[in-house]
């Protein structure tokens, strides 16, 4: 096997592709606008279909639809007409996906869900085409050419229909005002919701997990705290537990520079007065971000009242799975 030819073959490929793609841009038009249309006034919800690598592609434009805020699912065609074809409802609007148009199995199904009143939006790379031609929005995925040498395996093709089907999600989301929020709920057993969905006060240590101390402890009792409750820092609250400062690892190390006596030297004399502090609403995405931005390894938690309420540090956020 010739290396270069390999890599010419692949390159090949990218650039067939990327022609594909291009030259989708002059059809986004006022056509696009319609599909769009449609699906947003969908009560029900968008029915992909689709044969073979159409079907791949099809299963996949589904599941993004459905993961930015427009319900929706794909049916197989060939199950259609054997019972499937009862998952669609006159509330439903159904994207079939060919590039011929001409694909026999869609076109068993097409009429009875024309019958239904369900509106249809197809992807074809023929616009003269027998789907093309029935359906109320065709959207022209069609391309110059196969990245196959042989002209016959579907790869620009599938390229082109899976960016149009990108295309109209995005579009969608973005007219649904749908948020990061709204994403992470439809993504919650991932890395990404848990970043988007998980709050300070889920992961936050309250109660006797705290570390705190008040201004008069002494340095070694306020290690003591520290060794306690392990998280490489204490909280220094008055008698309203409101936060005054804190005493982290770092401050230790200097304090040490400057041979502070252990029984003698009280922490408000070594403790870092204007420290950072988080609200309990804050999601722990967030928090890591902060800490990260000033280069610190924990975070107190508090009320409107400034008031410690939690304490969470970079172990936290690493067990959760936020970083």
């Amino acid at each position: 096997m010739n290396p270069d030819k390999l890599k010419a073959l692949a390159l090949a490929v990218i650039d067939t592709e990327s022609e594909a793609l291009q030259a989708l841009r002059p059809r986004i038009d006022d056509t696009f606008v319609d599909a769009c249309r449609l699906m947003l006034g969908c009560r029900g919800r968008v029915v992909v279909s689709g044969m073979g690598k159409s079907g791949h592609i099809g299963h996949k434009i589904a599941a993004t639809l459905a993961s930015t805020g427009t319900p929706a699912f794909f049916m197989h065609p060939g199950e259609a007409s054997h019972g499937d074809l009862g998952m669609i409802t006159a509330a439903d609007v159904a994207m079939v996906l060919s590039n011929s148009g001409e694909t026999e199995e869609l076109l068993t199904v097409v009429p009875l869900i024309k019958r239904l009143g369900v509106p249809l939006i197809a992807l074809t790379g023929n616009p003269a085409s027998s789907l093309a031609t029935v359906a109320e929005v065709n959207l022209d995925v069609s391309v110059p050419k196969e990245a196959c040498p042989l002209g016959l395996a579907p790869t620009a093709s599938t390229t082109a229909t899976l960016a149009m089907g990108d295309a109209l999600a995005v579009a969608l989301l973005e007219s649904r005002g749908f948020t990061q929020e709204d994403f992470a709920r439809a993504h919650p057993g991932g890395a990404l919701g848990r970043k988007l969905l998980l709050h300070i006060a889920d992961i936050m240590h309250t109660g006797e997990d705290m570390p705190m101390v008040s201004p008069d402890t002494t340095f070694r009792d306020a290690l003591l705290e520290m060794s306690r409750a392990r998280m490489g820092m204490t909280a220094v609250v008055d008698a309203q537990r409101r936060v005054l400062g804190v005493f982290t690892d770092g401050d230790l190390r200097r304090a040490l520079d400057r041979n502070m006596d252990l029984h003698s030297t009280r922490i408000e004399q070594v403790m870092t007065a204007d420290c950072r502090t988080a609200d309990p609403d804050m999601l722990a995405a967030a928090a890591l971000q902060m800490m990260d931005t000033h280069k610190i390894n924990a975070l107190l938690v508090v009320d409107g009242q400034q008031r410690l309420i939690g304490a969470l540090n970079m172990h936290d956020l690493l067990r959760a799975g936020v970083v």
